[in-house]
């Protein structure tokens, strides 16, 4: 409320506004941010389906392979007896979970990849940036999908501006920054974002 009496009061520097996104920036960051929370589903899948099979001393099962589900019923515990048949219909369940978040990722990843190889040859537009940025080594095109969604559309004025947006400056990344700018914010420098 203070905060508010002062900016109608007219004190400079008191707040700021945000700036809101258009519709079709905020939408051609979903899929990104889709992504990262199926990635992040996925992940702590695979680890619960590994404390499963490690409080029975199951160590060598590959989660990776595609008949990962069939190979349940030839597991053997230490005991040398057969996995109980709750836990196997857990983990057959865990695992038919962890086959559908794969697909899912890999139907997000697909579209993607098409909308960029269906986009006009312009030179300048997302579709352009996130081609020029991922013919860097070492960036993938999640990576430069992320920078010039969720960081470079932005209007940002300057390299202060970037830097506390993405939470770094200085001392490295702070909680209050962008989280998806946060996860990035330690890739390369792009000279391409044109701020001085």
């Amino acid at each position: 409320m203070r905060a508010f009496l002062g900016w109608l009061r007219g004190e400079k520097r008191h707040c700021s506004m945000a700036a809101i996104p258009t519709l079709e920036e905020e939408d051609a960051r979903r899929p990104n941010r889709e992504r990262q929370s199926l990635v992040g589903e996925q992940t702590r899948l695979i680890n619960r389906i590994k404390a499963i099979l490690t409080r029975f001393g199951i160590r060598s099962f590959r989660l990776s392979l595609r008949n990962a589900a069939g190979r349940l019923m030839a597991i053997r515990i230490a005991e040398g007896t057969p996995l109980p048949d709750n836990t196997r219909a857990e983990l057959h369940r865990l695992l038919e979970r962890l086959d559908l978040l794969r697909a899912q990722i890999r139907t997000i990843e697909g579209d993607r990849l098409r909308r960029l190889a269906a986009a006009p040859a312009a030179p300048e537009g997302p579709h352009a940036m996130v081609l020029l940025i991922a013919r860097v080594i070492g960036v993938g095109v999640e990576t430069a999908d992320m920078l010039v969604h969720e960081i470079l559309s932005r209007g940002l004025r300057d390299r202060r501006a970037v830097a506390r947006y993405a939470g770094a400056h200085g001392f490295g990344p702070t909680r209050a920054a962008n989280a998806g700018a946060r996860r990035g914010w330690h890739a390369p420098a792009v000279p391409a974002c044109g701020m001085a």
